[in-house]
């Protein structure tokens, strides 16, 4: 505030136009009083300069005789730093554009005038666009250059502080093209070569803000501009994605093409590091088939040509991701997606087990459906996350193939081996655990790995049979069978003859099951009328029967 006392007149403030054109006279009689002064002056008024201030017009006895403060309002003036012989009114008399239209009948000639001057604006007609950036980020790998589509926060105020705007208090960025007349001329210029996350002041006179009209509301006429910035979000319609590897796994013996289905984890951020949305913290990998449409287009391009393991980072700009709507919350309209991903494994539905094979020297005798085969196993999945061990039990996994007693996969993989030798199996889902896993143990969806030594093999029965005879069965087998010759054989006297032929060497169980259990089987298989006994007419062997039957 500064207070100017003229002896005979004052006036260091000439409006452009005025109705009389006195001449210049010296300025020894002003009195110039500073009652306040900010802490920051980047600026003084110079000659030529454009100004607009508040006033207080009074007598030296404290009568006021003008305010803009009362009016409310400004006077815009040229500084010409003239004085005038007789005194001037400058209330009523000067509006904003500086025509007369008013008297000076309310102060007497020659008579001393204070004035109250509040400074709120200085421009002129050569100024530029001021930037000054008060925060960079370290890297700043892309700028902002004309017909990109940006998206930034601001807080919108006149030279002297008054908050005119802000996009904070709608809690909505200001989403626009730049360089291309969406916005006044200063911003336009001011907002190219930001880079996301710099926060810099940018500074307009008025003729590059709203000119000699202002917007008609909160920004009044020639008006200088102070917009503090800070930018978020950053594109141009033609881009595409962009890939960067952050870790690639020492092998990498397949990539990823379309229709693969792929398990992998992420972390999904705005380009400004706001986080959205991530997969850890659900403790679930997402699961997708990429290529397909499945997922938005962005990253189905992005995730094509992955190894399993492989880390990379995927930028996808809004044309490619959720568009100009987003996703109503989390994601805005127009926002660039970042995503550091993880892939955890991936298949395609036509995959077969794939099978890797250290054999022994000597390797004759290999397995076959019905085999009964003993074999230790180290499971994970692709990214070698530990799933089990027979190992951790001391004790083989024992299992009759081609009996469904393990997944389609291990059956495949199993079948060919030979005592001693070692297998890597890579088993897609579909011959797995399929798209529900096991509960707490392995994932929907997930690729098993299983590092197999066979240790010990069975030679099985025929397919079809549970019990076989070493040698010429007897001619009096339904005889010998009947131990109290009643003519009939009840399951005791069944069971305890096949077991003595087994026992003597003379017959064979099926390997790998519960011999009770077979001899029961069996013996249901020769009741014919199912009245619990078997009599002689009922009585077959199995090359006598018509269809086959698991039993003698």
């Amino acid at each position: 505030m500064i207070r100017l006392t003229v002896q005979m007149i004052l006036l260091a403030f000439l409006v452009t136009f005025v109705a009389c054109n006195p001449p210049p006279l010296p300025l020894d009689d002003i009195v110039i009083e500073k009652t306040f002064t900010p802490d920051r002056c980047d600026r003084m008024v110079k000659s030529g300069d454009f100004v607009r201030y508040h006033y207080i017009g009074m007598f030296p006895d404290g009568k006021k005789f003008d305010s803009r403060l009362v009016q409310n309002a400004c006077l815009t003036s040229i500084v010409h730093l003239l004085i005038w012989p007789k005194a001037i009114c400058v209330c009523r008399v000067y509006s904003h554009a500086g025509r007369a239209d008013g008297t000076c009948d309310n102060i007497p000639p020659d008579s001393i005038l204070h004035f109250d001057v509040l400074m709120l604006d200085i421009w002129n007609t050569e100024d530029k666009v001021q930037i000054k950036t008060y925060h960079k980020p370290e890297s700043c790998g892309r700028t902002v250059q004309v017909s990109d589509y940006i998206r930034y926060h601001y807080n919108g105020t006149l030279l002297d502080g008054t908050l005119f705007d802000s996009s904070h208090t709608r809690m909505r960025t200001y989403d626009t093209y730049v360089g291309i007349g969406w916005l006044i001329a200063g911003m336009d210029q001011g907002l190219l070569g930001m880079c996301v996350g710099e926060k810099r002041i940018i500074t307009l006179p008025p003729f590059l803000g709203y000119g000699e009209n202002g917007d008609g509301s909160d920004i009044p006429a020639q008006a200088s501009l102070v917009f503090d910035v800070v930018l978020l979000d950053l594109h141009n319609p033609k881009d595409e994605i962009t890939v960067e590897a952050q870790s690639l796994p020492d092998h990498c013996p397949r990539k990823s093409v379309v229709g693969d289905f792929m398990r992998y984890h992420y972390n999904g951020s705005l380009l400004d590091g706001t986080f959205f949305d991530s997969s850890y913290s659900r403790n679930r990998t997402y699961d997708t088939y990429i290529g397909k449409g499945y997922v938005i287009a962005g990253m189905d391009q992005g995730l094509l040509g992955v190894c399993v393991g492989e880390r990379r980072r995927i930028v996808i700009p809004p044309h490619l991701a959720y568009g100009e709507e987003g996703t109503g919350t989390k994601i805005p309209g127009s926002a660039v997606l970042v995503f550091d991903v993880h892939i955890i494994d991936f298949h395609n539905p036509s995959d077969t087990v794939e099978i890797t094979s250290v054999k022994p020297e000597n390797c004759s005798n290999n397995t076959k459906r019905g085999d009964f085969v003993k074999y230790h196993y180290n499971a994970t999945l692709m990214d070698g996350t530990y799933i089990g061990s027979t190992h951790t039990f001391g004790k083989t996994y024992d299992v009759v193939l081609g009996a469904g007693q393990v997944v389609i996969g291990m059956e495949q993989g199993l079948i060919g081996m030979c005592v001693g030798e070692k297998r890597k199996l890579v088993i897609p889902p579909h011959l797995a655990y399929g798209e529900r896993g096991v509960d707490g143990e392995v994932p929907g969806s997930a690729v098993l790995v299983f590092d197999v030594e066979l240790v010990d093999l069975e030679e099985g029965l025929p397919e079809g049979y549970m019990f076989v005879w070493n040698s010429d069965v007897t001619p009096n087998l339904f005889s010998e069978m009947d131990k109290n010759k009643d003519a009939q054989v009840d399951a005791t006297e069944f069971s305890d003859y096949i077991l003595q032929q087994v026992k003597e060497g003379k017959g064979r169980l099926a390997p790998g099951f519960d011999p009770q259990r077979i001899i029961e089987n069996m013996y249901d298989n020769q009741d014919r009328n199912k009245d619990g006994r078997i009599t002689e007419d009922e009585f077959k062997l199995k090359a006598d029967e018509a269809a086959a039957h698991d039993e003698l």
